[in-house]
């Protein structure tokens, strides 16, 4: 195991460790939607999100408490997109991390309120941080693009169930950019520039870091569409070949799987370049960018 590999299980485990505290259950049969958010959080993930808000952060000297507000809301928002990207109207997945999805777990309408739950609490942990009021306020504007309908991860969901069923398109190659800027790359980036905005940075480091997070979005995806098409299905822990059967365009059934490696080596380059700027301080980020190319599930 790498050392990378070692950083992210043992900041998991301490992520993990801390969010039951926060999922403490109605008296009433509403219980039922917090259960099924419960269950969708702690459902495992690597938490490369926290751990990207985390460790941008201490760049700027601030430590893992003082950055768990910023990073604990971010995976509330990402986990309500993975639970309403699973149901049948979206994806149609079964198993999410290797265990039944929100909406198999429980059902539907639960499911649905849960991805709904998740996204308030994301704002209202925000909102109890203990970061000053022009912290608190650029936050949630940040996140809140990132996530939202105009440019960011929801318009980017719209983009890909587009993508399913569109035929002919002239630039196959933009538009799954485009998907990937939105869909996935919107929150990574969001990761990075938290971590930033809480730990004061001028603007040269927040252009470093979003710049960093902007490459890793890209092989992010590309090594996903690489997982989707050759990955195990035991490691990766969800339905595999599901693009390829759906006629899905992604990076792979555009570019051939020779040529997406290619282009997410180049962009791992791209990504550790940009990080020059922080000197030794930013080794853990520049290791997580080599992990995510190399990652098997």
């Amino acid at each position: 195991m790498s050392n990378i590999q070692q950083q992210l299980l043992d900041f998991s485990a301490r992520f993990n460790a801390k969010l039951p505290a926060l999922f403490a259950k109605p008296n009433g049969h509403e219980k039922r939607v917090v259960e099924a958010m419960e269950y969708s959080v702690l459902n495992g993930g690597k938490r490369i999100r926290p751990f990207l808000t985390t460790q941008c952060a201490k760049l700027f000297g601030k430590d893992e408490d003082f950055a768990f507000g910023a990073a604990v809301s971010l995976e509330m928002l990402h986990t309500y997109s993975l639970i309403h990207d699973d149901l049948p109207a979206m994806d149609n997945d079964t198993l999410r991390r290797g265990k039944p999805t929100c909406h198999v777990a429980f059902d539907e309408a639960t499911a649905i309120l849960a991805g709904d739950g998740l996204l308030t609490y994301a704002f209202e942990i925000l909102g109890r941080t203990m970061y000053d009021s022009e912290v608190k306020a650029k936050l949630v504007t940040a996140l809140s693009q990132g996530a939202g309908a105009f440019c960011g991860m929801v318009a980017g969901q719209m983009l890909d169930l587009y993508a399913e069923n569109a035929t002919n398109v002239e630039e196959p190659l933009d538009l799954i950019e485009n998907i990937e800027k939105m869909k996935t790359g919107c929150l990574l980036k969001y990761a990075c520039e938290a971590g930033a905005i809480i730990g004061g940075a001028d603007e040269k480091s927040m252009t470093a870091l979003q710049t960093y997070a902007r490459k890793i979005g890209q092989t992010f995806q590309i090594s996903d569409d690489i997982l989707d098409a050759c990955g195990d299905q035991q490691k990766v822990g969800k339905t595999l070949q599901k693009d390829a059967a759906q006629n899905k365009l992604t990076f792979v059934s555009v570019l051939g799987l020779d040529e997406a490696i290619k282009i997410e080596t180049r962009l791992t380059d791209e990504a550790i370049d940009a990080l020059e700027i922080f000197g030794n301080k930013a080794e853990t980020l520049k290791d997580l960018a080599r992990f995510i190319i190399t990652r098997d599930h």
